[in-house]
Parts: structure tokens; C-alpha cells; sequence
């Protein structure tokens, strides 16, 4: 009986911990449904997360869409990188399920999904840059289409590409920006999109830095706390170890685990 008592009180007591980060459904949920279409944010939104993460790349006709990957391969019935191709030849494009079947539904617009989310919880944006000169103009585009769709002070701009978050800030001052992080490395060395010196100074304009939670540290955690940033962690589909919960947010393909219905 005692044992008991203590597991619920324990149980209470990481759920309070728990429910104090910030919680992310990564590519809109993607546990819930098929990553990034407007259905899958949909119920990411009905879960309680407290902010949606979508990916965006840009057509070659200019067009700012909702995808993970720079190519449909994976997720459509369609072959073809979005930078080759224009918008109307990527809404050609099917989502296909976990099975490989196509659905009904076809890769949103930027533009769509900001209308869908309407201010009922935060957006975190990633912007995809592996080569600078890949999508020619996408930030300020970006940018517009945040102003245009009303979301402006509920949306965070992230990007493994310090180029894409120096620019969003430099154009707009006012926009929340995170740097995204795969790892550091010993001697002060980062990984992200290439390999660079690391120090919490370089990021001095950034809210937050978003570190694989796989490759985090406490010390990690505490440093940024003392640099003055936040820490969000992606992507966590269990329940995190307790080295880790004093990070002050989630990145999760299940917001259902952290939040109820």
C-alpha cells in the first residue's frame, strides 16, 4: 500500500514537471496522423500542444510549402525536388499514408496552414537552408506571410542555418528566433548544418537554443539557463529522463503523452 502511495505521488509529481515545459507537436504530431498536412495539425492542435512545428521549403515559382524533406519522395506519390518544381506541380502531389497509399490530401501552403492555426496555439517554424543560395528570398517571404496570416507575435522562426535566423532577425527585430542544434562538441565545436565554434555569445539574438535531446546534457541545460536562454528539446516520444527535465520545452511526433485530450 505504501509503495503505491508513493508511485502516485511520485507519478504527480513528474506530471507537474512535465506539464510546465512548453509542449511541441513536431511536423504537426506526426504520430497522430501524416506529418505536416492540415489534418495531422489539426488533431495536433485538438491534443493541447502548445505549439505546432512545421518544415518549409520554397517553389521554383515561388511558393512557400509545408513539407519535411526537399523532395516529395517520402511523403507524396510524387517524385521531385520542390526547388525544380512549381506549386501547381507539387499540389499534383498526394500524401501518401504509413501504408504508401495516396490520400485525399495534397502538401499545404505556408499560407493555408497559418489560416487553419489562427492563432489557437503557437507555430514553430523551421526553415530548411542547406545551401544558402537554395531558396532565393524565402525569409523575408516567410516573414510576409506571417504578417499576412495574423501570427506574427504567436510564431518562433528556428533553423539548423545560422544565415536563416540571422536574417529573419535582422529583418524583423520583434520575431522570436531559436537555433536549432544537433550537438556540441568537445573543444567548444558545434555540428548543426556544418561544423563551427560554439559559444552562447555567437547566438546572442536567439530566445532559445534546440538541442537532439539524445546528445543533451545537464550541464548543457544549465549553461544556456545561465546565458540567459531557453532549451527545447527535440524530437522526445518518452517520457525524459530526469537529467533533462530542466529543459523548458518538448519537441514531440506524440503531444498526446504530454498532454491530455
Amino acid at each position: 500500500m505504501m509503495k503505491r502511495i508513493l508511485f502516485v505521488l511520485l507519478a504527480g509529481i513528474v506530471s507537474l514537471t512535465l506539464q510546465a515545459q512548453t509542449i511541441t507537436a513536431h511536423r504537426g504530431g506526426a504520430f497522430l496522423g501524416n506529418e505536416n498536412t492540415l489534418s495531422c495539425i489539426e488533431k495536433g492542435i485538438a491534443s493541447g500542444a502548445d505549439l505546432i512545428e512545421i518544415d518549409v521549403h520554397k517553389t521554383r515559382d515561388g511558393a512557400v510549402v509545408v513539407c519535411h524533406d526537399e523532395t516529395l519522395d517520402r511523403t507524396t506519390d510524387t517524385k521531385g525536388r520542390i526547388e525544380e518544381m512549381t506549386l501547381e506541380e507539387v499540389r499534383r502531389a498526394r500524401i501518401v499514408d504509413r501504408d504508401g497509399n495516396p490520400t485525399d490530401e495534397t502538401v499545404p501552403t505556408l499560407g493555408e496552414v497559418l489560416q487553419l492555426i489562427g492563432g489557437r496555439c503557437g507555430l514553430l517554424l523551421e526553415i530548411k537552408l542547406k545551401r544558402d543560395d537554395q531558396y532565393p528570398g524565402i525569409v523575408p517571404d516567410v516573414l510576409a506571410l506571417i504578417q499576412a496570416g495574423g501570427m506574427h507575435d504567436q510564431t518562433i522562426i528556428q533553423s539548423f542555418n545560422d544565415a536563416v535566423i540571422v536574417e529573419a532577425h535582422q529583418l524583423d527585430p520583434t520575431i522570436r528566433v531559436e537555433k536549432l542544434l544537433v550537438c556540441r562538441l568537445p573543444f567548444g565545436l558545434c555540428y548543426d548544418v556544418r561544423l563551427h565554434r560554439f559559444s552562447f555569445d555567437r547566438y546572442d539574438y536567439a530566445a532559445a537554443i534546440n538541442p537532439c535531446y539524445r546528445l543533451t546534457s545537464r550541464r548543457f541545460i544549465r549553461q544556456a539557463h545561465k546565458a540567459g536562454k531557453e532549451v527545447r528539446l527535440w524530437t522526445v516520444n518518452k517520457p525524459l529522463r530526469r537529467r533533462l527535465r530542466e529543459a523548458d520545452g518538448i519537441i514531440t511526433n506524440d503531444p498526446t503523452i504530454w498532454k491530455q485530450r
